[in-house]
């Protein structure tokens, strides 16, 4: 059962970068000659830049995928809140597995979010991010806390 859990991650995690590319790609001859390249508290652009850094999204997401595969594939090399010891290796090592992939998927939604709220703004300033980034952010700060929780169960 964990083998299927962490495949379905992973395939879920590599489609989601290549969804990344191909909506950049898809879009990339629409999108004007300048771009916001970040966006204030309010979603109001606040600095700008050429087209080309519509594939800073999928560059920087390409790195952290495999930041996290390596990561994922050698645990023994991660830093833990507990001390690993032989009686809570397996279970910490899980956790961090599944933690990692989990941190994964969020940080790729929260790339789509921004690339498909960097390229609607681009064509229409009155445009809204699709999902707020207050609710992402805390959707990962939330994810950190469920982590140390469950790492303080299984110590």
């Amino acid at each position: 059962m964990e083998n299927i859990l962490l495949g379905i991650f992973d395939i879920l995690n590599f489609g989601l970068l290549a969804f990344l590319w191909w909506f950049t790609i898809k879009h990339y001859t629409s999108l004007p000659q300048t771009i916001p390249t970040h966006f204030d508290f309010d979603g109001k652009a606040d600095q700008f830049g050429s087209k080309k850094y519509s594939f800073l999204m999928p560059a920087v997401l390409t790195v952290l995928y495999f930041l996290f595969a390596y990561v994922v594939r050698t645990p023994e090399s991660s830093n833990y809140p507990v001390e690993i010891t032989e009686e809570n290796e397996n279970a910490q090592f899980l956790i961090m597995k599944i933690f990692i992939r989990w941190l994964f998927l969020l940080i790729s939604f929260l790339f789509l979010n921004n690339q498909d709220y960097m390229f609607r703004y681009s064509r229409d300033e009155a445009a809204k991010p699709r999902v707020a980034m207050s609710f992402a952010l805390f959707s990962v700060i939330g994810s950190l806390i469920i982590l140390f929780i469950f790492v303080g169960v299984f110590k």
